[in-house]
């Protein structure tokens, strides 16, 4: 009976707004792949969207609580994952991000970030004080600093930049003075041109492109050039499946997985920009109604930490393929070809039904 509820009561909308962004994900990376050597992507992609659907579903019938109670040693082997990433991890393209477990390839970066949210939760939950004070900051800094410099070491920067959000925002929801907010800004305002000088080459190369792609048009600024004229080749109606120059002549690049919003604004225009744009605004609202309605500040932590990722994420994203923002690498949720970042969505996804679930359920 208890089952049957808890089916009856998760979020719908939220499952048939992110079922229609993985449609359109899918649609898309069909069409950018059709005649590559990755033109199985699409199916495979269906799996993982299955497969994530089912890992919702069962987190979702756990009791975040009991998650919690766990999680300092949940954080622990997290570490300890992103160590032996490190050590036996398979290497890409000179990055280290990967590790093998039977047939299958995990990207471990991508799950500290459920991890994260989490631990700002229970972090957050525990404090004693009503807002966050010095001492609060400097032990925070240091649980989210150990994997944000781990993920930095493969190097993955895109990657460790979205562990930011989920810390911002639990420690705005928590409470921060005025004061401390300043300084915080004023630090890392020093910091960065100081961080700046640990960036790896492509890194530089790629900030220096951000800024004037048109100083290395073959080389650094390729991406956002191509990207560019690819979300303007598609006008208001936009080009049609399978018919976008850039995506199909080759001109633009990883059109399936970090640049898909550029081939899907290339061949659904304006419009389709406009209906994905607006999915992901309702999907986001979406884990911020369950945020004000959660049982609990735990509740409330966890989906604004989800709610925040994923804003950063398509920000980030979409500002990247339109030159608004640097290029990262970071991934576009539920639409973006690839297993880890799909299935660590879902799961987040599954947190904000256990969230909700949890006014119904007694504990």
């Amino acid at each position: 009976m208890a089952a049957f509820r808890s089916f009856r009561d998760l979020d719908w909308a939220m499952f048939i707004i992110s079922m229609a962004l993985c449609a359109l994900g899918v649609l898309q990376i069909y069409s950018a792949t059709n005649g590559t050597r990755w033109q199985g992507a699409w199916w495979r992609q269906i799996v993982y969207i299955a497969s994530g659907l089912l890992m919702a579903y069962v987190i979702a019938q756990f009791d975040y609580h009991s998650i919690m109670s766990r999680i300092y040693l949940i954080y622990a082997a997290s570490i300890v994952l992103l160590i032996t990433t490190a050590l036996i991890g398979n290497t890409v393209f000179n990055s280290t991000r990967w590790i093998k477990v039977g047939g299958l390839t995990f990207q471990t970066s991508e799950f500290v970030k459920i991890v994260l949210v989490l631990l700002m939760a229970r972090y957050m939950t525990d404090l004693k004080t009503p807002t966050v004070e010095w001492p609060d900051l400097l032990r925070l800094a240091g649980l989210a600093g150990l994997p944000f410099l781990l993920v930095i070491k493969q190097p993955d920067l895109g990657t460790a930049l979205t562990y930011l959000p989920i810390v911002i925002a639990g420690v705005l929801v928590a409470g921060l003075r005025w004061k401390y907010l300043l300084s915080i800004g004023l630090f890392a305002l020093v910091c960065l041109p100081i961080g700046y000088h640990f960036l790896k080459p492509y890194q530089k190369d790629r900030l220096a492109s951000f800024m004037d792609p048109a100083r290395d048009p073959k080389g650094a600024g390729f991406q956002v050039i191509q990207s560019k004229i690819a979300v303007g080749n598609g006008g208001v109606w936009g080009r049609g499946v399978t018919k976008g120059s850039q995506t199909h002549l080759g001109f633009l690049p990883v059109s399936h997985t970090d640049f898909i919003f550029s081939s899907f604004a290339e061949e659904h225009g304006f419009l389709g920009v406009v209906v994905a744009l607006v999915l992901y605004f309702l999907l986001i609202m979406q884990v911020v109604q369950n945020a004000q309605s959660a049982p609990d500040r735990a509740g409330v932590f966890i989906c604004m930490g989800v709610g925040a990722l994923l804003l950063f994420h398509v920000l980030v994203n979409v500002g990247m393929v339109v030159g608004r923002m640097p290029v990262t690498g970071i991934p576009l949720p539920l639409m973006s070809s690839g297993g880890s970042n799909t299935w660590s969505v879902f799961l987040m996804l599954g947190l904000v039904n256990s969230v909700r679930l949890r006014r119904f359920i007694s504990h």
